[in-house]
């Protein structure tokens, strides 16, 4: 009988071996008891925003007893998220916060969720990882031009154009005076962003502005704001506000628009001119005047003094 002995281990060997090679080609050809997987890829447990916890969706082929955990790169379990849950057959959504069983968020990297079906006595991890990111990225700004601008919607120098760059890809946002005022679409790591001096399609009063960027990355950590820029809108300026002059005298006066042509006033009379230095003839009667310089329907206005000629003795 010891000499049949290896030979019957290894028929019994073969045999297992055999066994085992049916039972998982069974599993192959047997349908899966969870379809539809949906699992979102990054998020950030600490962003304070909409993708601070992640969604996790499957369906069931059949009604059984759920447990769903999530487990790191070793397989090692970090937080168990329902447990032994009767299901009905179709859709079970659970969320994750982003924090292990005793409620710490978990270190950044890549996790699995892990599903236990009772009655099918399966366990499943879903081929599905989910990012955790919680480092915003870093943005720069590389430019803001021009300085001065005048967004009348004549299309002569009525837009700034505010250049960054990030470390990764991220949606960047203008903040004018810390609000924010335009949102990019789209994810990059560098751009620009383009804006017209409008608020909520009105466009803003003359003045002085401070603009900054702010990017937001795919998991909804903000990294910012840049330091400020500060830009003029302008849309017509009177070098003075007061203007004397003696009757029937000429006198100039510097005005400072983008418009091709600007049209003025004072007193009866009127004409259009270039930006520029412009110079007019003080009327001949003395008294209070007011000089009214329009640009693209903005306007600016002077108080012209016109005093009596000197009289020799």
């Amino acid at each position: 009988m010891a000499r049949y002995a290896p030979a019957a281990l290894v028929a019994l060997l073969l045999a297992a071996t055999a066994a085992a090679f049916v039972i998982t080609e069974r599993l192959k050809l047997t349908p899966s008891p969870i379809i539809g997987t949906r699992v979102d890829k990054v998020f950030s447990p600490v962003c304070d925003c909409d993708t601070d916890t992640a969604t996790i969706t499957f369906r069931l082929r059949a009604r059984d007893v759920v447990s769903v955990s999530i487990v790191d790169d070793d397989g090692d379990r970090v937080r168990e998220l329902a447990r032994a849950q009767p299901a009905a057959r179709g859709p079970v959504t659970v969320f994750w916060d982003g924090r292990d069983d005793d409620g710490r968020v978990v270190p950044e990297g890549g996790y699995l969720p892990r599903v236990e079906l009772r009655r099918e006595r399966r366990t499943i991890t879903l081929p599905n990882p989910i990012q955790v990111d919680v480092t915003p990225p870093r943005v720069t700004l590389v430019s803001v031009r021009p300085r001065v601008f005048s967004p009348d919607g004549d299309k002569r120098v009525d837009r700034v154009i505010v250049r960054y760059r990030t470390d990764e890809r991220a949606s960047a946002s203008l903040l004018v005076d810390g609000v924010q005022r335009v949102r990019q679409r789209g994810r990059r790591r560098e751009g620009r962003i383009d804006w017209f001096g409008t608020v909520e399609g009105v466009p803003i009063p003359q003045g002085t502005y401070r603009l900054s960027v702010i990017a937001r990355d795919a998991a909804g950590n903000v990294g910012g704001p840049t330091r400020e820029v500060p830009v003029v809108a302008r849309y017509v300026v009177l070098g003075r506000d007061v203007i004397e002059a003696t009757a029937g005298s000429r006198f100039a006066v510097f005005v400072s628009s983008d418009a091709a042509r600007v049209e003025w006033t004072l007193g009866r009379r009127a004409g259009t001119a270039r930006p520029g230095t412009l110079r007019l003839d003080a009327p001949l009667v003395p008294g209070r005047y007011t000089l009214t310089v329009t640009a693209n329907g903005y306007r600016a206005r002077a108080a012209v003094l016109v005093r009596r000629p000197e009289t020799a003795e």
